[in-house]
């Protein structure tokens, strides 16, 4: 029987993923400060000599993000999420790639069948992310993930990928980004002081900026002094149950199994936003992401062929307030357009009087897809606002 503190659960992320795969069909980008999250415009040009004229941030005008940055464009600051004319004054002269999703999701399922022909329990994140169960693998668990890592990159034309293993998916996420492009990190439950505890509060996935500034403050810099920290004063500072939370996440404490596909009962996608958001005031903004969260959570159905009927919010408030709500449809669906109306509809039932710094999607009670019954979506339905 295998010790529960065992290092026997890893996270793989790809590496700078979606702009690693447009470098794979523009090798001149290589070792290049470029950024995926353009449109169609930006689509690059080839010029009579055969060479490439690129798009720069610099020209850029909208309110698009930041999809992915290389590691070269990460150094002028640029980083997933940012918006793409912040960026542009970080890095004027970046090259800027318009998104490619089918390019993404083809380039995804040859990384997860390689992974699948080593270590064949998976629980998908995400496009370019999943964690893997490593309990019953025989052998040294660096020479496994080595294994893994290769396959990775003969599967995918030369893509990179990072690899946490430790206890716990908490830590074992924390591990994987420790050693980037390309690193391998092992977390023994004992090394939690020495490799997790030095490290910043913001690298624990599930402390937002906002939260993060807010411990700053209070003189909890890193993951250790979290750890160390007093209960009653967290919980004055947070509630009762993030600051329940924030003690476990900084011991490490994280149960959650590794699940399969076949497991799934919801799937969501949710973000914390650099700096909290007005419904008013940044309602476009927010129209904008809230649209996106619900595209991206019916590309996961499309992907995992699974159709819902309950579609949910969550929302956080700049106070951490929490709130749920969830709306249940008449039939079940996979279709972006549907999905966004029954998320505005829960969002209807909610007080929005404050800053917002989360917000999600989510759609549960699941069930295999029926391909006979699912509509196309009018492209005008996906940009609907609520």
């Amino acid at each position: 029987m295998q010790d529960i503190d065992e290092p026997r659960i890893a996270h793989l992320d790809m590496d700078s993923y979606f702009v690693s795969t447009e470098i794979l069909r523009y090798p001149d980008l290589k070792g290049v400060a470029a950024v995926v999250g353009g449109g169609s415009a930006h689509q690059p040009r080839l010029m009579p000599d055969g060479s490439r004229q690129y798009a720069r941030l610099k020209d850029y005008v909208g309110r698009g993000v930041v999809t992915t940055s290389t590691y070269e464009a990460r150094k002028f600051g640029v980083f997933s999420g940012m918006g793409l004319m912040k960026s542009a004054k970080l890095a004027p002269d970046a090259v800027l790639l318009p998104t490619d999703f089918q390019r993404y999701r083809h380039y995804s399922t040859l990384f997860k069948n390689a992974v699948r022909s080593i270590a064949p329990t998976i629980q998908e994140i995400g496009i370019d992310e999943i964690y893997i169960d490593l309990r019953g693998m025989p052998g040294d668990l660096a020479d496994i993930a080595q294994s893994i890592k290769d396959a990775v990159r003969t599967a995918t034309d030369g893509l990179t990928c990072s690899i946490g293993i430790a206890h716990s998916k908490l830590i074992a996420k924390i591990a994987s980004d420790l050693n980037k492009p390309d690193g391998l990190t092992i977390v023994p439950a004992a090394a939690l002081p020495e490799i997790i505890w030095p490290l910043a509060v913001s690298k624990v996935n599930g402390i937002g900026p906002k939260a993060s500034v807010k411990l700053n403050e209070m003189g909890i810099m890193t993951i250790g002094e979290l750890a160390k920290a007093d209960p009653v004063v967290l919980q004055e500072a947070f509630g009762r149950t993030y600051s329940e939370w924030l003690l476990r996440a900084a011991h490490g404490i994280d149960r959650r199994p590794v699940t399969t596909e076949r497991e799934s009962k919801s799937m969501s996608r949710e973000t914390t936003f650099e700096r909290d958001l007005h419904p008013k005031g940044d309602r476009e903004q927010l129209g904008q992401i809230f649209t996106d969260l619900c595209v991206r959570v019916s590309e996961d159905l499309k992907r995992k062929a699974y159709v819902g009927r309950t579609v949910g919010i969550k929302l956080r408030f700049q106070d951490f307030q929490t709130v749920t709500r969830d709306y249940t449809l008449p039939d079940v669906t996979d279709d972006p357009a549907v999905i966004r109306r029954a998320a505005t509809e829960c969002l209807k039932r909610v007080k929005l009087n404050q800053r917002i710094r989360l917000l999600g999607v989510r759609v549960s009670t699941l069930e295999a897809k029926d391909p006979a019954r699912r509509a196309v979506p009018r492209q005008a339905d996906l940009f609907e606002q609520g």
